[in-house]
């Protein structure tokens, strides 16, 4: 989340005046049978006394994947990410997935949900009824132990999802049925990954991918120590970690791999709906191995997720408005850098995962944890109430916002900041210049406090999965704090899984905190927060390294009776009096040369009426020689774009036009084609909601 708050000056201005004043034991073997309908205690609660052994030199596992739609809102909703209020959507470039993993040991008796969705983040409250609906629907199999869901963190969805004030605020509240198509979608997803539970193997493949990533805050890394800069050759993780998933009948069931970029090719002005770079590589990959279509299996299923992507940028050509030079050009380019070494590691994927799944997780109440010196700089720490800096107003190197990046107490220049040092820091919060303090806004506070951390371990991968943003340079601290509590259980590769299962800003390194650039002003804790996890993670690593139990910690509050949403939902649709829903407005043109963009615009009904999930708005059609018409795209594939537009016709200003654009590839086969849109209309007679469709002249493709 490059840029979200970076963009609430407007919000935070008004607010700023005010805010100032202011046991049972694990089976030894599972058959794929058994782990399908297998107890909680086999699967979700072995003891953590089982053997630390009893899973050395097994390759056997059981694997299911399965992805569903969690497109929401495609018109007239803030997107989450820049924190732009008038950044709404209007239309789709590429739906949005959540991709779930279910892994079981049965030399242990244990699994775990492995979830990317492609989203900013995974907030609280949709954790929290995820495992609530897994509960109602498979019992104890699943609980927050053991699912992680994981964000790709593309910038380009729709927001108001969270049940956290700070995160509503450019979507002015709460939008229910966003949230209910991620949370149903995701759950969906783990329930069918579940249900397809059978005997596979892992392989584990990794390399390093140059040139697809580059650091937006190269000073803030300069100050780290320069001993510790000599270790690593960039300033950004360049590693790629992929697993690959096959079934024991030798079908290819899918991967997950974790590389750490922002998904941000897509700036600030852009309002169509994207899974940004991550989801395009996903979708490439998943349609070279299995096919996309809507409402057709997902018999391969392709996660490109991330990772410590704290202050690495995607947009290595430059840009503007927080993404890349062209959106569309630079989200291709770094999907494109993705997949392709992502083929590179599937295909040279050699290595046997061996070993069982294991997992602890607790919940910390990240702004009162006492740092032993040990994990701080010799002396012991405190962490803070949460609050976000000056700078985190100015934005990133790579969208900035208002003002300038570095406004810190260390060295203060400018009015602005004496007042703010002055008046308003605390000395917990140490160098930064607070804007605002969420975490003593009542009656709850404005961002979550208590936080799950979670250790997950799939032979000799380690998840860390942490609900912020990490910096390259925290995650590699992180990482080795882990490794130092596993050496000798066989782990060999730690990964930083992240932003997962909540989100509270970014971690940067006490040092990287002390310059108060975008990342170190969006560390709500404080300056001692990455210490804080250390302790955590390291307390984790070793129970579970030793086979014993971690108490799950404070209980985080559930606000789902609080949340207020002041978005009204669609009353009815108009159209004028002679033409149907459905007709076409302008129409295309009688031919197009491929590299051309074909382009119809319909009289349509407003897209909150049907979200379409598992579906489509739109249909690129091509002429068989039978006459049938036979689809060749979709808009969940990245290619031809849904747009929508409220039209002011009169008498009401309830009428949209809906346009759908296809820039022709280059090697699209010459014939007759059409666009086709379907769309549902609502009635402002009794409230019903009808289907209907329309499609464009055929025209030809030369």
């Amino acid at each position: 989340m490059r840029t979200l708050t970076a963009r609430l000056a407007p919000v935070l201005g008004l607010l700023l005046g005010s805010v100032l004043a202011l046991g049972p034991g694990a089976r030894s073997r599972l058959s794929t049978a058994d782990a399908a309908e297998a107890p909680a205690e086999a699967l979700a609660g072995a003891s953590p006394q089982a053997p630390a052994n009893a899973c050395a030199g097994s390759a056997n596992f059981l694997i299911g994947a399965a992805r569903s739609d969690i497109t929401g809102p495609a018109a007239e909703v803030g997107m989450m990410g820049y924190g732009q209020v008038a950044q709404k959507t209007e239309g789709i470039h590429l739906r949005l997935y959540s991709r779930a993993f279910v892994i079981a040991s049965p030399c242990n008796g244990r699994r775990v949900a492995f979830v990317s969705a492609d989203l900013g983040m995974v907030f609280q409250a949709v954790k929290q009824q995820v495992v609530e609906r897994l509960r109602t629907k498979l019992g104890d199999t699943f609980s927050d132990d053991n699912v992680l869901l994981s964000a790709t963190h593309t910038h380009s969805g729709p927001g108001g999802f969270s049940h956290y004030t700070l995160y509503n605020l450019t979507t002015f509240g709460f939008v229910p049925q966003n949230f209910e198509a991620i949370v149903s979608g995701i759950t969906d997803s783990i329930v069918r990954a579940n249900a397809r539970l059978a005997e596979g193997s892992l392989r584990l493949s990794s390399g390093d991918l140059h040139g697809a990533s580059a650091n937006r805050s190269p000073d803030a890394y300069l100050r780290n120590p320069e001993s510790e800069r000599a270790r690593y050759p960039d300033n950004v993780d360049t590693r790629m970690t992929l697993l690959r998933m096959t079934g024991a009948d030798g079908r290819e069931l899918g991967l997950v791999n974790w590389f750490a970029v922002h998904a941000t090719s897509f700036g600030n002005t852009n309002t169509y709906i994207s899974g940004d770079n991550k989801g395009l590589a996903s979708h490439a990959f998943e349609t070279k191995e299995g096919g996309l279509t809507p409402g057709g299996p997902d018999t391969f299923v392709a996660a490109f997720a991330n990772s410590n992507e704290g202050d690495v940028t995607p947009n290595i050509l430059g840009g503007t408005n927080g993404g890349g030079a062209n959106d569309f050009e630079d989200a291709e380019l770094a999907a494109k850098k993705q997949y392709d070494f992502a083929a590179h590691l599937w295909a040279t994927a050699a290595m046997p995962v061996m070993g069982g799944v294991d997992y602890r997780h607790a919940y910390v109440k990240m702004d009162a944890v006492d740092v032993a010196p040990a994990f701080a700089d010799g002396s012991a720490h405190r962490t803070c109430p949460a609050a976000i800096g000056l700078s985190m107003i100015a934005g990133a190197e790579d969208g900035p916002g208002f003002g300038a990046e570095g406004a810190t107490c260390e060295s203060v220049h400018d009015a602005w900041s004496q007042f703010t040092c002055a008046a308003v820091t605390t000395p917990c919060q140490g160098e930064k210049p607070i804007v605002l303090e969420m975490g003593s806004m009542k009656p709850y506070p404005w961002s979550p406090e208590v936080l799950p951390l979670q250790l997950v371990t799939v032979g000799p991968l380690a998840l860390v999965a942490v609900p912020f943003e990490v910096t390259t340079m925290a995650g590699r601290r992180l990482r080795d704090t882990v490794r130092a509590q596993l050496q000798g259980a066989g782990v060999t590769d730690v990964i930083i899984a992240g932003p997962a299962n909540d989100y509270s800003g970014y971690v940067a390194t006490r040092e990287e905190y002390a310059r108060q650039d975008y990342e170190g002003a969006s560390t709500h804790f404080g300056p001692w927060t990455l210490a804080a996890l250390q302790q955590s993670f390291a307390g984790l690593a070793s129970a579970l390294r030793d086979g014993a139990s971690v108490p799950p910690g404070p209980t985080p509050r559930d606000l789902r009776k609080a949340v207020v949403g002041l978005q009204p939902g669609v009353v009815f649709d108009d159209k004028l009096l002679w033409v149907d829903f459905g007709a076409v407005a302008e129409e295309a043109k009688a031919s197009y040369a491929r590299g051309e963009t074909a382009s119809v615009t319909f009289w349509g009904g407003h897209p909150r009426n049907d979200l379409k999930l598992g579906g489509t708005y739109l249909r690129v059609q091509r002429r068989q020689s039978d006459g049938v018409w036979r689809d060749v795209q979709h808009d969940g594939e990245g290619g031809a774009l849904y747009h929508w537009q409220r039209e002011y016709c009169v008498p009401t200003l309830a009428c949209s036009l809906v346009r759908i654009d296809w820039p022709i590839p280059r090697d699209t086969p010459p014939g007759t084609y059409r666009l086709v849109h379907e769309g549902n209309w609502k009635s402002g007679w009794d409230g019903r909601v009808h289907p209907y469709s329309g499609n464009s002249r055929p025209f030809t493709v030369r």
